[in-house]
């Protein structure tokens, strides 16, 4: 018998066996996938109160990737872009969240008093204030990977756009009149009852601060 080759076989499988653990996670994590039900979230707000998806059933819900401290997030904000689309949809009766996932410690990351002063300064036009996500796991469930990063979830409770604000990745926001807003685009169609043509997209930005 060779053992040798046996040993070698037995090692092999050992590191398949450990490779396959070690996946596992990251396969049974659930993201927000266009057509599909959007995760379940459970997340206290700056303000102190609980918001969760279940909050919204029946309703049109936004969510939307923060970090004020992101080139990416400035050129929205400073520019009065985000601002814009936040009223306008609001006032169109769909909610629209927007969530802090900077763990403590890291960039962007708040707490619920300093939150309320950035949503102040910032004349955030969201249906609440900041989602303070510090575990992640409201981001981590939706695979949010930028700030920001966008989702948008149907009545039903489906996923009809993921991805980025918009088709121009970049930082500066004077190229923002001649970008295709991804959002307002799916948005629109889908309050006409029409498909969406562009479902998910590639989100820039900053990384998320987990």
């Amino acid at each position: 018998m060779n053992t040798q080759g046996m040993s070698g076989k037995r090692f092999f499988r050992n590191v398949l066996s450990g490779a396959a653990l070690f996946a596992l996670p990251a396969l049974a994590m659930a993201v927000a996938v266009p057509g599909e039900k959007a995760p379940d979230f459970t997340e206290v707000d700056a303000a102190g109160e609980t918001r969760s998806l279940e909050d919204y059933k029946g309703e049109w819900l936004v969510l939307e990737w923060f970090n004020k401290d992101c080139p990416y997030v400035r050129k929205h904000y400073g520019s009065g872009n985000m601002q814009a689309l936040q009223k306008k949809y609001t006032d169109a009766d769909i909610n629209w969240l927007t969530v802090i996932s900077s763990a403590k410690g890291k960039q962007g990351y708040l707490e619920p008093a300093q939150a309320q002063e950035v949503a102040a300064s910032h004349k955030l036009n969201a249906s609440a204030p900041f989602l303070l996500d510090t575990d992640g796991s409201m981001g981590r469930a939706y695979g949010a990977k930028t700030t920001p990063h966008m989702f948008i979830i149907n009545p039903k409770g489906e996923v009809v756009y993921a991805g980025a604000i918009d088709d121009n990745d970049s930082a500066n926001p004077a190229v923002i009149p001649d970008s295709n807003n991804y959002v307002a685009a799916a948005l629109d169609a889908s309050l006409a009852g029409n498909a969406v043509a562009t479902a998910s997209s590639r989100a820039y930005g900053c990384s998320v601060k987990y």
